[in-house]
């Protein structure tokens, strides 16, 4: 399954926010198999924060684990959120 960020807007920002796409995302991620993988795409995307990504990459984290991999992207905002979601909250983000 592929998470097409846009789907959220193209300005993901506050935490709120994250959860809140996370929670109304998560019928749709109900259907993923066990062993399915899920990547996020951040295609269309102009602004991430790390308080949207930590919110909904952890809790995505957290259900997939190693089956979460997130599509290389070369938006500036998207690269340094990740590492920064990465150094604060110790998550290992497969980016490929």
């Amino acid at each position: 399954m592929t998470i097409q960020l846009k789907k959220f807007g193209t300005s993901l920002i506050s935490r709120q926010d994250g959860r809140e796409a996370f929670l109304a995302y998560s019928p749709t991620l109900a259907a993923v198999k066990p062993d399915e993988r899920v990547v996020v795409d951040f295609d269309g995307i102009i602004t991430f924060t790390p308080s949207w990504g930590a919110e909904f990459l952890g809790l995505l984290s957290e259900k997939f684990g190693d089956r979460l991999t997130l599509k290389r992207s070369d938006n500036l905002s998207v690269i340094l959120s990740l590492e920064t979601i990465e150094e604060a909250h110790k998550y290992h983000l497969k980016v490929v």
